[in-house]
């Protein structure tokens, strides 16, 4: 045994030892706290440079993981409903995994608990949680749990969700400030991102804009105008389908002059009421109107087909109430994308206003020049009847003066010729004068307008209201005597549908170019029994023979009956 003095001169040496290791400890946990602010600082200014948010959301996921060791990292950005995830990105997951597991998480369990009380939340054990309900097929299993919310401008935009802190460690109160803050940071990311998303977004819809009031004042057809709008807005929004509406004239009725995406040949020409259905609705009250899924909508009509692998719409008028609504702008989203939000229908809605009153200038520039024109028939039709026809009237007197003094009887009778000549010629001149100040078309005489009109009568008789389609220059390329002889052909048609065919549903098909006009009637009744009367039939056979055309009936094979009528238009 060491003498006391050994003893005393040995303790004051471990009290020594303890300090220096405790101050080891203490330098050791400061560097260690230098080292994760100077990480968290960097993953701060990294988070902070990304001005694209989906490269922003995926930057936050992947400095989360690296500052508190997570295995898998997470985050989920909140719907607007508030209760689900819209989005998700992930870090430590291959893509194969994701393909085994299926569909990304929607907000229920552990990850809804974060939604419904948006807190930070740290498990030691995921499944000991009460709103825990286990994992889907070929996840990976995750035991410890780190979440955190992030707010932008103190709402809610989504979750971080940590899993599986590395060396079977449990993460801690350091972990959950560090993340906290780099949450908050994020949120300033994210808002960053949004807003320079949202100038972005606002300059490509100042440019559309731009080349359609371009495009109007150099005076491009109206058809190549509306294509530009609906092209523009289907780029911007990201939508799968366009189409755009516009008012027939002296009907209620909307006539799809314009579509582009899937199955849009079938829905070019189509008539639709003006005052019920999507684009109905948008038309009527001057406001947009949304669908979340197009194809459970009862406001879409049921013919034709509606084409499959489309969801969200949106109808939005072009112009608005109190200058008068132009049309109507259809835009639908592919299967289980995103609704569309207020902050995107807003931009739209303006790019329409815009489209309107460029529309508005072109249609008053067309008709200053349509006034100069008529002034200038006029001066022509005056400068014809004052000058032109006194001038012929005085020389018709003078040579019927001197054909009393001419003896030759050849000679007098030219000179009779030449008299009546003159005066043939005064009449051509006054009917080409008549013809100068005339007024052009009778409202509510265009062919589109008594098609709607003959189908709309009839809706009463087959208790229901056929699908109307019509394509080309229906009221323009058609001659009024065979645009006689479609509006009795199409009225025979549906008259022999409701009282024979005992059909629920009809589509009324009229195409017109410059060769010929087609009129289709199809029905899905119980076709043309044998032995039955024909005399209508016989009657439209007839009316098409007489033009020159003919008449064809299908019997297609899911039953029913189509009726096709053709005549060709006359060469001007």
């Amino acid at each position: 045994m060491g003498s006391p003095e050994e003893a005393h001169v040995r303790l004051p040496q471990l009290r020594l030892d303890e300090l220096l290791e405790e101050l080891q400890a203490r330098l050791d946990a400061a560097r260690g706290t230098r080292d994760r602010v100077h990480s968290l600082l960097e993953a701060v200014l990294s988070v902070g440079r990304e001005l694209d948010l989906e490269q922003a959301l995926h930057s936050i996921v992947e400095a989360a993981a690296v500052l508190v060791d997570a295995e898998y990292a997470a985050l989920g950005v909140i719907g607007p409903d508030g209760r689900r995830l819209s989005g998700f990105h992930t870090v430590g997951i291959a893509e194969e995994q994701i393909a085994e597991i299926g569909h990304y998480p929607e907000g229920h369990g552990i990850l809804g608990e974060l939604i419904r009380h948006p807190e930070p939340l740290r498990l030691a054990k995921i499944s000991e949680h009460p709103a825990s309900y286990g994992f889907p097929p070929n996840h990976p299993p995750m035991n410890t749990f780190l979440g955190v919310p992030i707010r932008v401008r103190d709402q809610i935009f989504g979750n971080l969700y940590l899993t599986e802190k590395r060396g079977g460690a449990q993460f801690d109160e350091e972990d959950v400030a560090v993340t906290s803050t780099l949450a908050v940071a994020a949120g300033v990311a994210i808002d960053n991102a949004r807003l320079y998303e949202e100038s972005r977004l606002r300059e490509r819809w100042l440019r559309a804009t731009a080349e359609i009031t371009h495009s109007l004042m150099s005076g491009a057809e109206r058809g190549e105008v509306l294509g530009l709008i609906a092209d523009r807005a289907r780029e911007i929004t990201g939508a799968a389908l366009a189409m755009v509406a516009m008012p027939m004239e002296d009907t209620d009725s909307l006539s799809v002059e314009l579509a582009i995406g899937p199955a849009a040949q079938s829905l070019r020409g189509l008539v639709l009421p003006g005052d019920s259905g999507l684009l109905g609705e948008a038309f009527s009250t001057a406001a947009p109107v949304t669908s979340p899924d197009i194809s459970h909508d009862e406001r879409i009509s049921a013919g034709p087909p509606r084409p499959t692998g489309l969801g969200p719409a949106v109808a939005v008028p072009v112009g608005t109430g109190e200058g008068g609504v132009r049309g109507v702008v259809l835009l639908v989203r592919g299967t289980g994308e995103t609704v569309f939000t207020g902050k995107e229908i807003e931009p739209l809605q303006g790019f329409a206003a815009q489209a309107a009153v460029a529309m508005e200038l072109a249609e008053r520039r067309q008709d200053a020049a349509e006034v100069a024109v008529l002034k200038d028939r006029d001066r022509i039709a005056r400068d014809l009847h004052d000058l032109a026809i006194q001038r012929l009237f005085a020389t018709g007197m003078t040579l019927q003066s001197a054909g009393r003094f001419i003896e030759h009887p050849e000679a007098s009778e030219r000179v009779v010729r030449a008299v009546d000549d003159l005066d043939e010629t005064i009449k051509i001149i006054r009917s080409t004068i008549f013809g100068l100040r005339s007024r052009d078309g009778v409202a509510g005489a265009g062919l589109r307008a008594r098609v709607v009109r003959i189908v709309g009568e009839a809706a009463p008789v087959l208790g229901f209201a056929p699908s109307v389609r019509m394509e080309g220059l229906v009221d323009t390329q058609v001659p009024r005597e065979i645009a006689d002889h479609v509006v009795a052909v199409l009225s025979e048609a549906l008259t022999n549908i409701a009282r024979h065919a005992h059909a629920d549903r009809a589509d009324v098909a009229l195409t017109a170019d410059s060769r010929q006009v087609r009129l289709t009637v199809g029905d899905n009744g119980v076709g043309i029994p044998e032995g039955g009367r024909r005399s209508g039939l016989r009657n439209m056979a007839e009316r098409a023979r007489h033009l020159g055309g003919e008449l064809e009936l299908i019997s297609p094979e899911g039953g029913g009956t189509t009726l096709v009528w053709w005549v060709p238009v006359p060469a001007e």
